[in-house]
């Protein structure tokens, strides 16, 4: 690492699908230090029986967490990185005008426009073009939809904007495209990492909407004379294409070692993104049934993983039973750590819960559809719930040990999940293998690594990595062995198909 200023102070700005923030970064005594700024929520809204993003409360949000940084530390300030979920984006016009509301990605109408998507372009064809695991909410299908539904706003808009290039664009007025969050599309070559132009024009999207992809830790601009004055910022204030799509900015400040064995890594929040990083994108017949996806990276690698529900069951959960009086996720793990195990099991990923409404009915629906015995009690579902959330974790390592020729090391969990400490030590158990919890602020950090690699005050992402080892204390969960998870692994297997 160069030397660097004791003066410099990186923001991170950090949308989650359910809630934000901006958080503060800078070195002291040669560790980074961390401090929130600013804590929102970020709920969606619906109009006319459609889910959207309430973009400019967004926003302000953000421009608020801005005001506050500039009256904690003023000119020390030196740039701003934003990072967001995946395949959202806004279409904006010729004169930079946004046209309409972005929609959330949990909105109902990919529903039915998979299949004929695969009518102009076959399945396959699509996974070899671009390496990327089917989901209706991916923004191919969202796009198509778009072309269904409002094809005079696509033909109105000049380009697509993913929501922290749209963020990024009202605070600088540069419009691009970050490679990360690109890739989350469907619609990005996986090999050459740009748009596949021969796969958009099939479609018959307007290929104009996709200009050229900005490599993470490019320097788009710097803050606009209005966002400056409304905020207390300097003008001179950087904003960074960083890893913009937050998985990205996770696996980057996963603090692995060189090793012959390849760490794996799970960026654990309302979804599981379970993965490693590889230097090339694979792309097979075994890859696309395994429904694997290829990412880009902050390094310009491959994040080779896959996308699996996470604490979205717990989330949808908990706000039921909240209803009836707050529970604090404590509560909810004792509960779950005193019930009775493997008394049933449910496949996270299933159709029937990726809705929000009545989870703890659903849940108890699913184990009796399977024959098994139904959870009564918050702590049995929650029980539930966690050693499921294992095995599928166990049973996607197994996948993603057949489809890499390296030996398979430490399982790395990074982002707010990672504090359950109960769901690691069943990690380690259903998998057998080491399971290294930390750091909790992951997206953050690879964030802030991101912008200082961009300020030269870092020479690498490998040496942001050991910035961060050396900062914060990681948790070590062994494996525990017992028959009693390889009797339930099996039984899972079974379960799932």
């Amino acid at each position: 690492m160069s030397e660097q200023s004791p003066s410099s102070v990186y923001l991170a700005v950090d949308f989650g699908a359910g809630s934000g923030r901006v958080m503060a970064s800078w070195v002291e005594d040669g560790t980074i230090q961390l401090e929130e700024v600013h804590r929102f929520g970020n709920d969606g809204v619906q109009l006319k029986g459609s889910w959207h993003w309430n973009v400019t409360q967004q926003f302000t949000n953000l421009t608020d967490g801005l005001s506050k940084a500039a009256e904690t530390y003023g000119d020390r300030v030196t740039s701003i990185g934003i990072d967001t979920w995946g395949v959202d984006y806004g279409l904006v016009d010729q004169n930079g005008s946004l046209l309409g509301i972005p929609y959330q990605y949990r909105d109902g109408r990919t529903d039915d426009i998979m299949e004929p998507t695969f009518e102009k372009v076959s399945k396959m064809d699509i996974y070899n073009a671009t390496g990327n695991q089917f989901m209706s909410l991916n923004t191919i299908f969202q796009l198509m939809a778009e072309l269904k539904e409002h094809p005079e706003r696509l033909q109105a808009a000049d380009r697509i904007l993913f929501m922290p290039d749209l963020f990024a664009y009202w605070l600088t007025g540069v419009m691009a495209n970050e490679a990360s969050i690109a890739s989350t599309a469907q619609l990005v070559d996986a090999r050459t990492g740009e748009w596949n132009q021969e796969l958009i024009a099939s479609l018959g999207l307007p290929e104009k909407l996709f200009q050229d992809i900005t490599p993470a830790g490019t320097v788009l601009g710097t803050l606009l004379p209005s966002i400056a004055e409304a905020t207390g910022l300097s003008e001179k204030v950087q904003v960074v294409a960083v890893g913009s799509h937050d998985t990205a900015s996770a696996y980057s400040a996963v603090p692995i070692t060189a090793s012959e064995k390849q760490d794996m890594y799970l960026s654990s929040g309302t979804w599981s993104l379970l993965g490693i990083e590889t230097p090339d994108a694979v792309i097979s017949d075994t890859c696309f049934d395994l429904a694997f996806t290829n990412e880009r990276a902050t390094n310009g690698e491959i994040r080779l993983l896959k996308i699996l529900c996470g604490m979205w069951l717990m989330q949808e959960c908990k706000r039921e039973w909240d209803e009836d009086g707050e529970v604090s996720w404590g509560a909810l793990i004792e509960e779950a750590e005193a019930a009775v195990a493997f008394t049933a099991f449910i496949d996270p990923d299933s159709e029937a819960f990726g809705k929000p409404g009545g989870m703890p009915e659903r849940i108890q629906k699913a184990c009796e559809q399977t024959g098994q015995p139904v959870p009564s009690s918050r702590g049995a579902i929650t029980r539930v719930i966690l050693e499921s959330l294992a095995l599928k974790y166990a049973v996607t390592v197994g996948q993603l040990d057949d489809l890499v020729e390296k030996d398979l090391g430490n399982f790395h969990v990074v982002g707010g999940g990672c504090q359950n400490a109960l769901l690691n030590q069943f990690t380690a158990n259903a998998m057998g293998k080491t399971v290294i919890a930390g750091p909790v602020e992951a997206t953050a950090l690879g964030n802030i690594i991101c912008q200082m690699a961009a300020d030269n005050s870092l020479d690498s992402l490998d040496a942001g990595r050991e910035l961060i080892k050396g900062s914060f204390t990681m948790e070590t969960f062994e494996p525990e062995a017992s028959e009693g998870w390889c009797r339930a692994l099996g039984r899972f297997k079974e379960m799932i198909g």
